[in-house]
């Protein structure tokens, strides 16, 4: 098999951390290049501008693009023109109409597209979706707390409009939410807080309702210090279940647990390698409505001002 020639657009914490190990894991690809106008990465191809890359290297044949979401469209519609496989990070776009338009786009080249939500790639993800297949659900209840200052340090592009705030964490959690739940739900209330001067949340609470009645209530913020909550519990006719470090740990009652590791972009990695290889799309936009209908039915709170 041939490995298709890749191209990282937008070198930070995230790619470093995750990207490029994954890719470098999966002999389907082959990092080829990278854009970035701070620099790459040592021993890879760089250029400043995606524009330069599409001209320079029309061999290479994806793009993942990991830069801010605000900034994301132009480019992944860039990638597309140029008939190149485009994977998106997670959310895939500052908008819904975009990334619907992104989609036609996609299908018109024939292409692959995939809005890739990590968190369903957690170990215990498929294992909690199928426990809860066809059981009936009581309720659900998210918490989902981390430190702003270990994820996105000094990242400014998260507090503006269309960088998300606390849902930037938060959408993992209503990742995992549209993929476990056996019947869909959607967000009936919501209060934000917004730290003064700034455009985007810092804390959330939700609450959703299933569609067979049962009540989600979602509680996510950004000023966790030390451990770090990442919880769903559902409570079900048939028992309680329990995802915990973000989906890697599932406990259900009378069952073995699952322990498992991080290995959540190996999976977005393997399934982008099945999309171009059959030029198909994968874009599921029903953890960004949740967070587009949060901010519609929001009802915002000004709290006292934050620094990193």
């Amino acid at each position: 098999m041939t490995a298709t020639e890749i191209a990282i657009v937008g070198v930070g914490k995230i790619a470093r951390d995750q990207h490029l190990p994954s890719i470098a894991a999966n002999a389907a690809f082959h990092l080829a290049a990278t854009v970035s106008r701070s620099g790459g990465i040592d021993g890879v191809e760089n250029h400043a501008t995606l524009e330069t890359l599409l001209a320079a290297r029309p061999d290479i044949g994806a793009v993942a693009l990991c830069m801010p979401p605000q900034v994301r469209y132009e480019a992944a519609r860039a990638a597309l023109l140029a008939g190149r496989h485009v994977l998106l990070e997670k959310p895939p776009g500052a908008t819904l109409a975009e990334v619907e338009a992104l989609k036609a786009l996609a299908a018109q080249k024939g292409l692959a597209l995939f809005a890739t939500w990590h968190s369903r790639f957690a170990a215990g993800v498929g294992p909690a979706r199928d426990w809860l297949a066809g059981k009936e659900i009581s309720k659900v209840e998210i918490v989902w707390k981390e430190d702003v200052r270990r994820w996105h340090p000094g990242q400014d592009w998260i507090w503006q409009a269309g960088g998300l705030g606390v849902f930037d964490p938060g959408i993992n959690a209503l990742s995992i939410l549209t993929e476990i739940l056996p019947v869909p739900a959607h967000v009936t209330s919501a209060m934000l807080e917004f730290p003064e001067g700034r455009d985007a949340p810092i804390a959330a609470e939700l609450r959703l309702r299933g569609a067979t009645g049962f009540d989600v209530q979602a509680e996510f913020d950004w000023r966790q210090t030390g451990p770090q909550t990442w919880t769903i519990e559902v409570v079900t006719g048939e028992g309680r279940l329990l995802l915990s470090q973000g989906g890697a740990e599932l406990d259900i009652e009378g069952e073995a647990p699952l322990r498992d590791r991080d290995h959540e972009y190996e999976g977005i990695y393997a399934r982008f390698a099945e999309l171009v290889a059959a030029a198909k799309i994968d874009v599921d936009l029903a953890p960004l409505t949740h967070v587009a209908d949060a901010f519609m039915l929001g009802r915002r709170v000004v709290v006292e001002p934050f620094e990193d």
